[in-house]
């Protein structure tokens, strides 16, 4: 190896420790941290049965069987998880967004964050 190649290599090894030191990360081997994650990854999964069931009690009269809208009602299948969980939530907390918000806060309301995660799952993946 010559000496360029190693300066070359060194700089990359130093600017790859100093980015975490800057951004207070750490690299770590800590196994709670990684169950902490996967707890977190499944919670925001979410149930594709629980979301069903709950998507045809609430949402299915307006939206449709297929999530595509009907109407002023916008299609909300195929949406990305984050997305939908995000609009849910604003709902939710009464804020308006829409044309057709104050239906959709009243129906939002009573959701909880795991039926939220839920009916997300379900849209994102619901096939017709």
């Amino acid at each position: 190896m010559n000496v360029k190649t190693t300066k070359t290599l060194l700089f990359i090894l130093l600017l790859g420790y100093f980015g975490f030191a800057v951004s207070g990360n750490t690299p770590s081997n800590d196994e709670a941290s990684k169950d902490d994650v996967l707890k977190t990854d499944e919670a925001i999964v979410g149930n594709f049965e629980a979301g069903e069931e709950r998507y045809k009690k609430s949402c299915i009269n307006c939206h449709g069987a297929a999530g595509k809208g009907a109407a002023s009602y916008p299609k909300i299948s195929g949406q990305e998880i984050s997305y939908t969980i995000s609009k849910l939530e604003t709902y939710r907390d009464g804020t308006k967004i829409g044309p057709n918000s104050s239906l959709m806060i009243m129906m939002a309301k009573p959701l909880s964050d795991e039926e939220i995660a839920d009916l997300a799952a379900y849209l994102k993946d619901v096939t017709f």
